[in-house]
């Protein structure tokens, strides 16, 4: 899993202006299947979840934790996954949606493992 340039940029500034982050993803229509952005500890996790990765990114004192629902994770565990930022209004629950822009992720499928 990885951030863009442009994701990173954000994430730097939600640091700032809320501390810790984390996201979650789960699956839902609309803008449930976007990730959301959240304050560390604000959205609760579950058995129903799966960590996929801890991002470390350049000038974020912490890893930025990215949650995904099982279900989800089942139907997109062959690819790779990249957190992105563009510009329009996403959910109103993401941190990042007063801001005008909306994180999504870019996915391609991972190469099969070697023989």
């Amino acid at each position: 899993m990885s951030v863009t340039p442009a994701a990173a940029d954000l994430l730097r500034s939600l640091r700032e202006a809320h501390g810790p982050l984390m996201f979650h993803q789960s699956g839902g229509c609309c803008d449930g299947s976007a990730p959301m952005c959240f304050p560390a500890g604000e959205f609760r996790t579950g058995a129903s979840d799966v960590l996929l990765a801890a991002l470390a990114i350049e000038g974020v004192p912490e890893p930025v934790e990215f949650w995904m629902s099982a279900s989800q994770w089942e139907r997109w565990q062959h690819t790779t996954l990249t957190v992105d930022v563009v510009p329009g209004r996403g959910s109103g629950f993401s941190l990042e949606a007063p801001e005008g822009v909306r994180f999504l992720i870019r996915s391609h499928l991972s190469p099969p493992p070697a023989p």
